[in-house]
């Protein structure tokens, strides 16, 4: 039996994590959405566009090539031919990456190819929308979640073993916009499907919220 399953949430909550480590461990595709788009964020950045000039956003992301490919088990992300894994992840593409995917050419453009893998894969898929838009018919839905204080205190520690400085108070007001700009954009916002599963993260370690997610997938028959 074929299957996918659906992991949204907002940033911080541990998706990412928790859906590539579920995919390890039910011998299926993982896909990062979210990487997807941070790749879009980051070459609007590069290219000097404004993030709140929609029709500049929307013209470039047209001449961006974004693919992944699964190298040595893990995902890479590629822009325009080059690997930008180790690109995408800082604070600013991060808070451009909520300001340039709320543009609907910007989305389209993400979500064929993210039925694509689907549609030749099983797959575990995280980000905002997957549930809602991009896989509907999911055979698994999750909405994962965790307040914004834990997911502040994750990023720092997160910044803080790579060696950056980080402000507490100041990533958690990033986190809270953030979360504002993901739930109240006009195309595919952030919200919760009618058919997933909430879990709640802010009093759980990885471990607990994988077995919680693989528990779900058991009960679909997905093992």
């Amino acid at each position: 039996m074929s299957y996918s399953i659906a992991i949204d949430g907002p940033a911080g909550a541990g998706k990412s994590t928790v859906a590539r480590e579920a995919a390890r461990r039910l011998g299926c595709v993982y896909v990062d959405t979210g990487a997807m788009y941070r790749a879009m964020a980051l070459y609007t950045l590069r290219c000097g566009i404004d993030a709140e000039d929609g029709a500049a956003v929307c013209a470039k992301c047209r001449e961006a090539d974004i693919e992944i490919r699964y190298e040595n088990g893990e995902q890479v992300v590629y822009l325009n031919g080059e690997n930008v894994n180790g690109l995408i992840r800082t604070e600013a593409v991060g808070n451009r990456t909520s300001r340039v995917a709320v543009y609907p050419d910007v989305r389209r453009k993400m979500v064929e190819l993210q039925q694509k893998i689907a549609r030749n894969s099983d797959v575990v898929m995280d980000g905002r929308d997957i549930g809602t838009c991009v896989l509907p018919d999911a055979t698994v839905k999750i909405y994962l979640t965790a307040s914004s204080a834990v997911r502040a205190k994750r990023r720092c520690e997160e910044l803080r073993q790579k060696g950056e400085d980080c402000d507490l108070a100041s990533i958690e007001a990033d986190i809270i916009q953030r979360d504002r700009q993901d739930m109240t954009r006009e195309v595919s916002p952030l919200v919760r499907a009618a058919d997933a599963v909430l879990v709640d993260s802010s009093d759980m370690d990885i471990e607990q919220v994988t077995e919680a997610v693989i528990a779900l997938c058991r009960q679909k028959g997905c093992l």
